[in-house]
């Protein structure tokens, strides 16, 4: 079976006796190399840099306000009893979607309020927050959180995995699906292909950079929730799995819908930002 090594800790160091975490480092990195991405791209649209950041700024606040939101609600009568937890978002517990939903909301908002094509806008962010999402779940392995069913030790090394994350897969006395590298893997895959199709000039219309993200994502969640052992139900399936088919089905009746109708036809890689 192999000797077991001891997990990492999720403290990453201290400072003054504050105690930094993994997870609150990994989020912060999420941000920047997102924000990266982001501005690069807006920018290449023709929006200013302080009109970036402050879309940034918002999503960001608005978009973990709701994520944490999400993750409470769903698991209510806990926070109820333990109401001081609420706020300890360094321990995990946000829920991905609940972020996208009120990040989307926010970023709606402020397209209209600045005169930017808010679909336009969908399309510049949608590769940033995958790509966030693929670093982000790292968090949740430094934290030994969303993972999946019980496999077997030499399982884990069938796939290469290295040993430390063998051993961080080992909870409460059990080898556990790294369900969070699925995932990471996954929209990592889903970044590059994004990144190297809505460079094409023709492939992708106005608003479908933002479609195929949540097609692809959706995709996925769908499939790796399936094997997580930490999800809420709703009748036969998990409630992310249940959102993740309403959102690729709506994103594929979408593209379908304004390919057969007679919306102007408007390349993303051609395109310029348009108020309206």
């Amino acid at each position: 079976m192999g000797n077991l090594l001891a997990t990492i800790d999720r403290v990453a160091f201290e400072i003054g006796g504050w105690p930094v975490h993994w997870y609150g480092i990994i989020m912060g990195l999420c941000i920047a190399i997102g924000y990266i991405v982001f501005s690069r791209e807006g920018k290449r649209k023709g929006i200013d840099e302080d009109t970036l950041f402050n879309f940034l700024f918002w999503m960001v606040i608005i978009g973990y306000l709701g994520a944490r939101l999400y993750y409470v609600a769903f698991k209510l009568d806990y926070y109820l009893e333990n109401p001081e937890q609420i706020l300890m978002i360094w321990q995990g517990g946000i829920a991905i979607y609940g972020g996208i939903i009120a990040g989307s909301l926010t970023l709606y908002v402020m397209s209209k309020r600045s005169q930017i094509n808010p679909v336009l806008m969908f399309d510049v962010t949608a590769p940033a927050i995958m790509l966030a999402q693929a670093i982000g779940r790292w968090g949740n392995f430094m934290n030994q959180e969303a993972y999946g069913g019980v496999v077997s030790r030499s399982f884990l090394e069938q796939l290469y995995l290295p040993e430390f994350m063998i051993q961080q897969m080992y909870i409460n006395g059990e080898y556990h699906h790294p369900t969070f590298l699925y995932e990471s893997v996954w929209n990592l895959l889903g970044f590059i292909l994004l990144l190297v199709f809505r460079r094409r000039k023709q492939f992708f219309r106005q608003g479908e950079v933002a479609a195929s993200y949540l097609i692809w994502y959706g995709v996925g969640r769908a499939v790796i929730e399936g094997m997580r052992t930490d999800s809420l139900y709703l009748g036969p399936l998990r409630v992310s799995q249940w959102l993740s088919i309403v959102l690729v089905v709506v994103s594929i009746g979408f593209v379908i819908y304004r390919r057969k109708q007679s919306f102007p036809e408007v390349p993303y890689y051609e395109e310029e930002t348009s108020s309206l």
